[in-house]
Order: C-alpha cells, then structure tokens, then sequence
C-alpha cells in the first residue's frame, strides 16, 4: 500500500495506545475506505485516488454535519466537524485562490486556449494537475471566470 494507507494504519496504532476514541474511530473508516476501493479494482491505490476517497469523506462530513444543523442536533454536528477536521489532517493543502488562478491561467497559456467553447480542454488538464489541491467546483469556476474575459 502507499504511504497514506501506511500513515492511517501507524496513526490507528498511536491512536489505540493513547485511548483516542474518535480519532480511532474516524481512521477506522478512513482505513476501511481504502480497502474497499482497492477490493473493487483488485489493485494498488494510487495517492491520487487515496486524496480522492479522502476528499469525498471530509464533503460527507460536512454535508452531514449542515444536515444535523438545520435539524438542530448540534451535537451530532460537532461529532461529524471533528471528523471532518481529522480527516483534512490527510488531505494536501489547499491551493489559495490566487494560486489556483496563478496554475489555470498556465493551463490556459500553454493551451493557447481563449474560448468559452474550448473550456473541457482547459478542465480535464485542469482537474488531473490539480487533483486533492482544490475542488473540481472552484476549478471550474476559475476556468469559466478566466475565458469570458
């Protein structure tokens, strides 16, 4: 397995020696995550596609926890948010918004790219270089916002 599934099995360890039980708990599923995605391609995982599952764990989070707060279980919402910021703990940093616009207008350069209508050759570059640094929304908002200038 690559290094990420390495640091969560280590992170589970430290975790079961220090009693850290939602930590635990959160890694567990991080760890059982990986291996269904690996059982399903019966194949290594790929850091991109590990930065992917954790990615769609931390949305889950915090789409659960805006659920659970409009229904006003605030605790259950703390439970979800203190996962989610586990879970960002294994996530790359994210690029600022200037640097995200810094990258896509590169993207666009090399492309020779001036059209709205050439916008999928921009995105599909877009979203493989700059896979786990942002999200494919603020990518795509970016593009659309640099080519109808």
């Amino acid at each position: 397995m690559s290094t990420l599934f390495n640091k969560v099995n280590e992170d589970i360890q430290r975790a079961i020696l220090n009693q850290e039980k939602e930590k635990l708990e959160t890694l567990r599923s991080i760890k059982t995550a990986f291996l269904i995605a690996k059982s399903e391609n019966n194949q290594m995982l790929s850091e991109e596609k590990e930065i992917q599952i954790l990615q769609k764990l931390y949305k889950q989070r915090l789409d659960a926890a805006e659920i659970y707060k409009q229904n006003n279980r605030y605790d259950l919402a703390e439970k979800e948010l203190a996962e989610a910021n586990i879970i960002k703990q294994y996530l790359p940093q994210m690029l600022s918004d200037e640097e995200l616009e810094s990258e896509i207008k590169k993207i666009i350069e090399d492309l020779k790219v001036s059209d709205i209508k050439e916008m999928g050759k921009v995105m599909s570059i877009a979203l493989r270089k700059l896979a786990g640094k942002t999200t494919n929304k603020d990518i795509a908002e970016k593009v659309k916002k640099l080519l109808q200038k």
